[in-house]
C-alpha cells in the first residue's frame, strides 16, 4: 500500500509538509484563500498528476518501442469555473521532441491519451474513506 503523509508546517497556518516515500515537498493555498501561496495547492497537484503522467507515459512507450523521443513537454490549462456544478475541465497540450516520423507521433499520441491518471480521472470510481481522530 502506498501512503502520502501531510502535516501542518507551522501552527495556525496553511502550509503543509508532504512526504511520499523518500520525497518531501510542500503544499499551500493561494492568497485568495488566505494562504501565502508558498507552494502549489491541491488542485495544482491534481493537474500536475495528469501532466506528468502523460509525459512519463510517452517516455515509457518510446523506450519500449525504440522511438527516438528526446523530450516531452506538457502544458495543462485548468477551467474550474464550473467545479461546484461538477465540471472540472483540463486542456492538455503535449509536445514531443526528437527525430520522429508521423507514425511515431501518432503512436505517442495514442499512448498519452491512455495514460493511467487520465483513465483514473475519467473512468474509474474512486472510493475515499476519511477517518478523523
Amino acid at each position: 500500500m502506498n501512503t502520502v503523509d501531510s502535516e501542518t508546517a507551522r501552527a495556525n497556518d496553511y502550509p503543509q509538509v508532504v512526504r511520499v516515500r523518500t520525497h518531501t515537498f510542500a503544499a499551500d493555498v493561494g492568497q485568495e484563500s488566505g494562504g501565502s501561496d508558498s507552494a502549489p495547492d491541491p488542485h495544482d497537484y491534481f493537474d500536475t498528476a495528469l501532466a506528468t503522467c502523460k509525459a512519463l507515459t510517452a517516455t515509457w512507450y518510446a523506450k519500449r518501442h525504440a522511438i527516438p523521443l528526446e523530450r516531452v513537454e506538457t502544458h495543462v490549462e485548468r477551467d474550474a469555473t464550473r467545479e461546484r456544478a461538477g465540471v472540472y475541465r483540463l486542456r492538455v497540450r503535449v509536445t514531443f521532441h526528437g527525430p520522429l516520423s508521423d507514425e511515431q507521433r501518432t503512436a505517442l499520441d495514442r499512448a498519452v491519451a491512455a495514460c493511467p491518471i487520465h483513465k483514473l480521472m475519467t473512468t474509474t470510481e474512486v472510493e475515499i474513506e476519511t477517518m478523523a481522530h
